[in-house]
């Protein structure tokens, strides 16, 4: 079977449609679809559910919006990750799937005791976990309650927003936001238990780590979807085709894209995952597959109730809270603060990073390395979200970046998930060290000279003490007495 024969199979289409959120694609809640993973211009390839054909006709890869006119969408998945053998999930896809095997089943066994039955799904890397919320339901309200969201975001959630030209009610964007620390809080809890049976390293996400069995391998637990803004973020759509292998430019040469097979995401239905494997390789038994395997998203909204109380109960969600005490500094005053970082105190690989932050600070690595190196001076998390803003919204060749996504909530995210496992004790910052750090490419220092052991030994004795943040903003800046 060829591409062509399998989009134009009636059951693959109308799972696909299914997916949308309705039974035509008239009536899907979905707001736009767009292609996965392509090189072109930030946003600009938005298309109405509508044209789904498009997509089809010309044999596409295609996702879906997660903003949504009825739901809001729930997206968790888990991927293996190798930044030195980008092909390894797709040539040796059977112990990619076994070493994510300890996430996947604490995933499934956290969520199964708060209730929630996930649509499962699985694409070229790893798994997918996707339910959804009414939004006339108790758990979106209580939702909306827990978001943290700034005035200037309420404000581009007002705007015409393209393909629809509609804007985000102000509660949905609440509701995301609370949805996020909520997804965070699970992020944590099965990151222990996936680690204690996994032999490469279990992240929150892509981080660039030191070589493993297979080189820099890792297992992400992905929910970086939650440190953007609602309307620019996608979902892979059951039944459609997986190209992220050629779409990823430059990643991998042509002699190893032409030994990987071509690949389809698919539910795991009535299969163990090795089954899944093999049919999400072959268009006939993927097609046949669509022929009894429902892809709609399963309402969980009661079921949210038990996991927000869980929530609201963990230190996590003090943490929330102490974490958001703390504003950024203004832009009109970056020049007398965050401009002001004495560069010459910071380790030289911590100080590379902010002085190219593009696109060192873009990495999840890069993030992590500033955050830990910050913290051990006494930073409050805040202060360094703002410090990353900062060089966010200044001109580093950025291009359209920072007009599609949000500068300040990208910040916040990433700060935020790496200080809650350091304040939480998650993070017994085994990578936090010169060795390390040289082996996950991140040190740009060609001499023996460095401190980052004299900040690891900081941040401990500020965890211990329970002494992160305890510096006062106005002596954030001065060198003396800096660890």
């Amino acid at each position: 079977m060829d591409v062509q024969k399998y989009y134009c199979n009636q059951d693959v289409k109308a799972r696909m449609v299914e997916f949308l959120g309705g039974r035509t694609l008239q009536e899907a809640t979905c707001m736009f679809l767009a292609q996965c993973d392509t090189s072109d211009q930030i946003g600009m390839n938005l298309h109405l559910p509508t044209e789904l054909d498009l997509f089809i006709s010309r044999g596409l890869d295609v996702s879906r919006s997660l903003w949504d006119k009825k739901w809001l969408i729930v997206h968790m998945d888990i991927e293996y990750v190798n930044y030195d053998f980008p092909a390894e999930p797709y040539l040796d896809p059977v112990r990619t799937f076994s070493l994510q095997h300890s996430a996947e089943f604490a995933i499934e066994k956290f969520l199964l005791e708060h209730g929630i039955a996930p649509l499962h799904m699985l694409s070229g890397r790893g798994h997918h976990f996707v339910w959804q919320i009414n939004r006339n339901s108790a758990a979106f309200g209580k939702l909306t309650k827990l978001g943290f969201v700034q005035q200037h975001i309420i404000n581009r959630y007002a705007d015409l927003l393209p393909p629809v030209n509609m804007s985000i009610d102000s509660d949905l964007g609440y509701a995301f936001s609370g949805l996020g620390l909520i997804m965070e809080y699970v992020a944590l809890v099965i990151r222990d238990e996936a680690q204690r049976n996994c032999t490469i390293p279990v992240e929150l996400s892509a981080l660039e780590v030191p070589p493993q069995i297979r080189g820099r391998e890792m297992v992400s637990i992905d929910i970086t979807e939650y440190g953007d803004l609602l309307h620019t973020r996608l979902i892979r759509i059951p039944f459609s085709l997986y190209l992220k292998p050629w779409q990823k430019c430059g990643i991998l040469n042509e002699e190893i894209e032409n030994k990987i097979p071509l690949m389809i995401s698919i539910p795991l239905f009535e299969m163990d995952t090795n089954e899944g494997i093999s049919i999400m390789r072959d268009l006939k038994s993927a097609a046949e597959l669509a022929s009894r395997a429902a892809v709609q998203i399963p309402d969980q909204s009661v079921q949210m109730l038990d996991l927000i109380r869980s929530y609201e109960k963990s230190d996590l969600f003090e943490y929330h809270k102490w974490f958001y005490s703390k504003e950024h500094e203004p832009p009109s005053n970056w020049s007398t603060t965050y401009d002001c970082i004495p560069l010459e105190i910071l380790p030289p690989c911590t100080r590379h990073i902010l002085e190219n932050p593009n696109d060192l600070l873009l990495k999840p690595a890069g993030i992590c390395q500033v955050v830990r190196v910050m913290l051990s001076l006494g930073w409050h998390p805040r202060h360094i979200a703002g410090l990353i803003r900062s060089k966010y919204e200044r001109d580093y060749g950025w291009g359209r970046e920072w007009y599609f996504y949000d500068a300040a909530t990208r910040a916040d995210f990433y700060t935020r998930i790496f200080t809650a496992l350091i304040k939480c004790k998650k993070d017994n910052l085994e990578y936090f060290d010169c060795d390390s750090i040289k082996q996950a490419h991140y040190c740009s220092d060609s001499t023996d000279v460095c401190s980052m052991n004299e900040f690891k030994q900081s941040l401990q004795r500020r965890v211990q003490n329970e002494r992160l943040a305890c510096r006062p903003f106005n002596r954030l800046f001065l060198p003396d007495e800096y660890i």
